[in-house]
């Protein structure tokens, strides 16, 4: 890594350590209070997956300088030190001029070499031609804006998940309020009850009865408690904020039942969506990268030049002298002629054309999608708020009807029996209620989705 996208990389840490710090010295010190935005903006800074894309929108980056390097002058040194323990031996034929008579051989032995040589040198190439060179640099900018783009969705997918989990620690906060709620009453009930059994107008079985339902509130009710615990600690997980900082949901139900805008997003026929911007993106790196495999067939060409000192001597303390030290010097050009490689490019070709033919596919089938999964949410949210409204209006009638066989039970005519199963479907209907709630709240936020204005 260069030091240009370390200082870079460090910056970015900065930004983000900065945007924790406050959230962080607030939580030692109070609970951290927080709005839907807020947790959003939390989210984008300190979950994960969200720091983990801008490291690699950085990462990129680098990818752009590493292939920059390559058209770039590239310069190095070598030195190389020999003790020759052995110098190897030469044969020449035992003939004139270099022949000795008096040797009866037909070959005399010649030891070439010194016992100690070193070089030192320095070699620049450079490239002059490289048609792949080119469309790398290309293509790593694409690739950049590629990541941009995974950023995006994947920030997307973040504002999404907080969403829904805020919601749901929404849902859950109102469902334990009504159950206190039903508990209040069920236990006025059940004194009410003992009450009239002490004075022998009602049964030791109605007393039974309301102990009962009351037991199964209590059961509902922690249940409730727990998994408003969990849902919470799940928007904690999905915001960044750590295990033991406690948070307050500052917000109600009533703050995200805006009439108009859901109106307005059931109007809109959507925006642009960044899964069209990846696909597109992945069609051009494909083109590249069969432009990539087709200039393999143009020569490259790489220019040099080389200057170095080498030295020799038959001692180890004259081996750097300067009078045994002699200088080379070259200059040149390679060429690179690509002749045959097995008909491999043609194969690579071949393949890529096939991937472009798929990646169209897939952007005609994603812009279709796009459109079915628009009018499905639209559909799946006016349902949701039809829903809705139905188990809203079934809750108070439920509430009604309980309320009038509890009157009628304490004026003596009606029995308890009556009040229990009218106090058991008040429970029902507002577990649908809630149900119907909450999924019409996670239909808006799918809907959003859909139309890219999340």
């Amino acid at each position: 890594m260069n030091s240009k996208n370390l200082k870079l990389l460090i910056g970015v840490w900065a930004v983000i350590m900065m945007q924790i710090h406050p959230l962080v010295t607030q939580a030692q010190e109070q609970v951290v209070s927080l709005t839907l935005e807020e947790s959003i903006k939390y989210a984008l800074e300190n979950n994960v997956e969200a720091k983990n894309a801008q490291l690699e929108v950085l990462a990129a980056k680098g990818t752009i300088g590493e292939n920059l390097a390559r058209g770039l002058p590239q310069i190095n040194g070598s030195f190389e030190f020999t003790h020759n323990m052995a110098i190897p031996i030469m044969f020449v034929p035992n003939e004139p001029p270099f022949g000795d008579p008096s040797i009866d051989s037909e070959v005399l032995p010649v030891r070439l070499g010194v016992d100690f040589q070193s070089t030192l040198g320095v070699r620049l190439e450079q490239m002059i031609f490289d048609g792949s060179y080119f469309v790398g640099l290309k293509a790593a900018k694409t690739l950049r804006m590629l990541t941009e783009y995974d950023k995006e969705k994947i920030e997307n997918d973040v504002i999404e998940n907080i969403k829904k989990a805020y919601f749901t620690v929404l849902v859950n906060r109102e469902r334990m309020i009504l159950v206190e709620a039903n508990l209040s009453r069920v236990e006025n009930l059940l004194k009410e009850t003992t009450a009239l059994n002490k004075e022998g107008f009602a049964e030791k079985l109605e007393v039974s009865r309301v102990k009962v339902q009351l037991n199964n509130l209590k059961t509902e009710y922690d249940k409730i408690v727990t998994a408003t615990a969990i849902s919470v600690e799940l928007l904690k997980l999905q915001i960044g904020i750590p295990y033991g900082v406690e948070i307050d949901i500052s917000e109600t139900l009533n703050d995200h039942n805006q009439a108009d805008y859901i109106n307005e997003i059931l109007q809109n026929n959507g925006y642009r969506r960044v899964e069209i911007d990846q696909a597109k993106t992945n069609l051009e790196l494909a083109k590249l990268d069969l432009k990539n495999n087709q200039v393999q067939y143009i020569p490259t060409i790489n220019g040099f030049l080389a200057y170095q000192r080498s030295g020799a001597a038959l001692d180890f303390d004259r081996a750097f002298n300067s009078s045994n030290w002699f200088s080379a010097a070259f200059v040149g050009l390679n060429m690179s002629i690509p002749i045959f490689d097995g008909f491999l490019k043609k194969n690579k070709i071949q393949k890529n054309r096939i991937q472009i033919r798929q990646l169209e596919n897939q952007i005609s089938f994603l812009d279709q999608n796009i459109d079915v999964e628009i009018f499905q949410s639209k559909k799946n949210l006016v349902n949701s708020l039809e829903t809705l409204k139905v188990q809203e209006e079934n809750r108070e009638l439920a509430l009604e009807v309980f309320e009038m066989t509890k009157i009628k039970y304490q004026e003596g005519v009606g029995s308890n029996l009556e009040v229990v199963e009218a106090d058991s479907a008040l429970k029902e209907a507002e577990t649908n209620y809630f149900s119907a709630l909450y999924d019409a709240l996670i239909a808006k936020v799918e809907l959003e989705k859909a139309l890219g204005v999340l």
